[in-house]
């Protein structure tokens, strides 16, 4: 990547969630003068490429972008994207010293490059779990897991759905898998006193029960397991939110009217998932409506997804301070994010014109009237017959 002499607002650190999409990136840094490289060759080719910045990413806000004045913050902010290159098939716990030595190494990379604030997008944040102490020395440069714009977008596709399906929230059962990460005990925080009945699943146990007793406190119908059979079969609206390696959830029986949010990365829900009746989305994604530009160009490689300029919430918590000037940790770990703090975070993003993406699952969009990129459908269905193929395996 060349170098810029422009200053660095902020800074992305990612990872891709398959081998397709490492191969497409490690082909744009290579350059189209040369051959590409096999795919049975990516997957030993990737765990060697230390975390660098492979791009730089420039946004625009709403404001001032008609008269030529900004009303709060700037108009524009420039970023860089740096991938940990974390191999999509490492990201189980027997790896995790590795994975963390890498975030901390794109970490690295983030402050040499003077970013003010950085985002930690995808397993960079879990990872971490907030304990920014694990990170390098940082200087002025702040850290955000970006989990609270997460779960504001998955909170605001949760009630869209529901509208757009005709369904109260006040007689609905929820059901939150992942429910005491900080992304699903946050939307457990701001829809359970929405909802008739909560069902929280998670493995640990005792976070379980702290966080029922939390709710309970203010009034809310909860019900706690780990074993996740006992619960998916009662509850019309669904919230993935699990640490997963690898889409590999499987929900088992399940009402045949849900609306259940993949909000993982990577997905949750195993392709093989069987669910009838059921309308699944993906969550915790938002827009940016005054644009974003990259070099060199990674649009639709970076950002896979049906409709232009749609990134994913935990790192578009970053973009956003970075907009309004606030360079502060706003996301900082297990806990923290309740239904004030994630309505500051909508309300800072939303004067930038950063707001909901329209709602998407594998097969398209699920709004009517929402058209999608031709070329994105053609690659989601060769993905979805691949998946398939794999799973036949």
């Amino acid at each position: 990547m060349r170098g810029r002499t422009t200053d660095v607002d902020f800074a992305l650190i990612g990872h891709q969630e398959s081998w397709r999409a490492a191969a497409d990136v490690i082909a744009v840094l290579r350059g189209p003068e040369r051959t590409p490289v096999p795919d049975d060759e990516i997957k030993d080719i990737l765990p060697w490429i230390p975390p660098r910045a492979v791009c730089h990413v420039d946004i625009e806000s709403i404001l001032g972008t008609k008269s030529g004045r900004v009303m709060s913050g700037v108009a524009k902010a420039r970023g860089v994207y740096i991938d940990s290159f974390i191999p999509p098939d490492r990201l189980e716990a027997a790896y995790v010293h590795e994975n963390i030595a890498r975030v901390r190494r794109a970490a690295a990379c983030a402050i040499k490059a003077g970013a003010k604030i950085v985002s930690l997008g995808g397993f960079s944040s879990i990872l971490i779990e907030g304990n920014f102490d694990q990170l390098p020395e940082r200087h002025a440069t702040v850290f955000t897991t970006g989990n609270t714009l997460t779960v504001g977008f998955i909170v605001q596709g949760v009630k869209k759905m529901c509208a757009l399906e005709g369904r109260k929230l006040e007689r609905s059962t929820l059901l939150i898998v992942g429910a005491t990460g900080d992304v699903g005990s946050g939307c457990a925080r701001c829809l359970a006193p929405l909802m008739r009945r909560v069902l929280l699943s998670a493995r640990n146990s005792e976070r379980l029960r702290r966080l029922a007793a939390e709710l309970q406190a203010d009034g809310v119908r909860v019900e706690i397991a780990t074993d996740l059979r006992r619960f998916s079969a009662e509850a019309d609206v669904v919230i993935c939110a699990a640490s997963l390696a690898s889409p590999s959830l499987l929900l088992g029986r399940i009402a045949p009217d849900a609306l259940v949010c993949d909000a993982g990365y990577p997905k949750n829900l195993s392709p093989s998932a069987e669910m009838p009746g059921a309308t699944v989305f993906f969550g915790g994604l938002g827009k940016i409506t005054g644009g974003m530009s990259f070099e060199p160009d990674f649009h639709g490689i970076l950002n896979r997804h049906p409709f232009p300029d749609v990134v994913h919430g935990c790192l578009l918590e970053g973009m956003a301070l970075a907009l309004e000037g606030r360079f502060e940790p706003f996301s900082q770990g297990r806990g923290f994010i309740i239904p004030e703090r994630v309505e500051e975070i909508e309300t800072i993003a939303a004067r930038h014109g950063i707001y909901l993406a329209p709602l998407y699952n594998a097969d398209g969009p699920v709004e009517d009237g929402v058209p999608c990129q031709p070329e994105w459908r053609e690659a989601a269905i060769l993905g979805r017959h691949a998946a398939l193929i794999s799973v036949a395996r």
